[in-house]
């Protein structure tokens, strides 16, 4: 009596496990069509170079510090800056300085804040991969601290610390430092767009980042970028105009850059259309279309081409989208001028295969184009987009891939003069590097002027700023490895957070989050 029950239990366990066995090999089949999609190595595997590189790279954020240091792991760094915006009676003691001196200037810090924020919110997962990713969000907190401290009411935002011209008198570690700290501030009656409005891009993406892991930070954080933005919007003006100060150090070449590169992070942030809008209304003016041009952090139209590509890959109904056809058609120009063997590939490269735009800081350009290009890469993959069209040929995603890892190989060593320009890396890496902290010893009883002994001294610097990049080569190739040279030897914090971006990205292979 019990034997059919049984019989029709023991088929359907059959049946079950058919389907089960069916599943997991569909499961498995796709996975791997998936994953090698991504890259013609090994499918998700660390790339150890990459990995060990960016490592290196992260540590140069530790070195810039400004302030009361948490958790100092640079032996030869301590507290710096503790009076910073005492002249304001307010607390700017944190963020970071610029390059190898002792200036914060606001600008380019906050391109830092958000290239930085850019490359956690696309390559986070890569950072967790490799245990860098709360390394990466301290840096980010480090300077976004320093900027809402900067921004005490909504129409005021100080801009720099510290005066250049009396800083560069002196060749100093940060620690000894006792002139004074001078404060620039932008407002109503002295504005600067592109400061407020690089700063308002800055806050909108790094309140994504800390969006689920801080909700009151990253309130705050977007609370600021509002303000930050309204005020950028509606008192225009130049603040290298307005300031003409700041020329010789970091002179602005046009804010509406900024300004459509800000809209672009806040509609990120919010999803209010009224963003979207802005940059649909203003592209014709400020962007530039059909002109594919170098991001930097002077120039933010490449990596807002980009950005706003990205909802034309993976917001198909977004209602406005038409407005940003002529953002997407500029970011396929700027990628087909990246590819070597595209019909409208720029020329603007060494023999050895480098993009190369300016004799100083060299390296920015190629590192920034390297970024870019891994995330159309990614951007194309994960929405199924197989090609590329550059005038009458195809390229695929991993041409652009191919691309980027070529700039990331010539900058770690890949290159006529064997050179890893990523201080720390690999067996030859600059040794002079154009930093003051670096060059002088830690318990070295120097003060202001008799510093430049450090300066000119024939040793190697006695610290090593590891993950600093230097400026980089010369068009045909060649590099001068003396502490005076600041054109090839000095580095900065924004080249930093590029290069965290590039290697974060080549890492390992993933697809791109739809939505941040």
């Amino acid at each position: 009596m019990v034997a059919k029950p049984r019989s029709r239990c023991c088929c359907c366990s059959w049946f079950i496990g058919i389907i089960v066995l069916v599943a997991v090999i569909l499961a498995v089949i796709f996975t791997f069509r998936h994953r090698s999609s991504h890259s013609d190595d090994d499918p998700g595997s660390i790339d150890k170079n990459y990995a060990n590189a960016l490592k290196i790279a992260m540590q140069f954020f530790d070195i810039q510090k400004s302030g009361k240091l948490e958790n100092n792991k640079i032996s030869w760094r301590g507290d710096s800056g503790l009076k910073d915006g005492s002249e304001a009676s307010i607390d700017l003691s944190k963020g970071l300085y610029d390059a190898g001196d002792h200036m914060k200037f606001g600008f380019p810090m906050a391109f830092t804040a958000t290239v930085l924020s850019w490359s956690i919110l696309e390559y986070g997962d890569q950072m967790a991969s490799v245990n860098l990713l709360d390394h990466a969000k301290d840096s980010l907190k480090w300077t976004t601290d320093f900027l809402i401290n900067a921004h005490p009411s909504p129409n005021v935002l100080y801009i720099q610390v510290g005066d250049p011209v009396t800083d560069h008198k002196c060749w100093d570690r940060p620690e000894t430092m006792t002139r004074k700290r001078t404060l620039t501030k932008i407002d109503t009656e002295t504005p600067g767009t592109e400061v407020a409005a690089e700063t308002a891009a800055a806050m909108a993406a790094a309140s994504l980042v800390f969006k689920e892991s801080d909700t009151k930070y990253s309130s705050t954080l977007l609370k600021h970028a509002k303000q930050l933005f309204n005020f950028a919007d509606n008192n225009r003006g130049s603040y290298s105009v307005n300031i003409p100060e700041v020329q010789p150090y970091y002179n602005s070449t046009g804010y509406g850059d900024e300004l459509l590169w800000a809209a672009s992070w806040l509609y990120h942030a919010t999803e209010d259309k009224t963003y979207l809008d802005f940059v649909s209304e203003n592209g014709e003016e400020f962007g530039n279309f059909g002109s594919p041009s170098w991001f930097s952090w002077d120039n933010k139209l490449p990596g807002t081409h980009i950005l706003l590509s990205r909802l034309t890959f993976f917001k198909k109904g977004l209602s406005g989208s038409k407005g940003l056809q002529g953002y997407k058609e500029t970011a396929e120009a700027v990628m087909c001028g990246l590819i070597p063997s595209s019909p409208t590939a720029t020329s603007s490269r060494t023999d050895g295969g480098l993009i190369w735009v300016s004799e100083w800081n060299a390296l920015q350009h190629p590192v920034s184009s390297a970024f870019l290009a891994t995330l159309y890469s990614d951007y194309m993959l994960t929405s199924g987009i197989k090609e590329l069209s550059c005038s009458d040929q195809s390229f695929k995603p991993s041409d652009l891939r191919k691309f980027a890892r070529s700039q990331a190989d010539y900058m770690l060593g890949k290159n006529p003069e064997k050179m890893s320009y990523l201080v720390g890396y690999g067996e030859k890496y600059p040794e002079f590097v154009h930093h003051r902290g670096a060059s002088i010893p830690a318990d070295a009883n120097t003060g202001c002027k008799d510093g430049f002994k450090w300066l000119n001294s024939e040793e190697p610097n006695p610290n090593v700023a590891y993950g600093a990049l230097v400026g980089g080569p010369f068009l045909n190739d060649t590099f001068i490895d003396a502490r005076n040279n600041s054109m090839q030897n000095e580095p900065s914090t924004y080249n930093s957070a590029l290069v965290v971006g590039l290697l974060s990205s080549l890492v390992t292979t993933s697809s791109s989050l739809e939505s941040f």
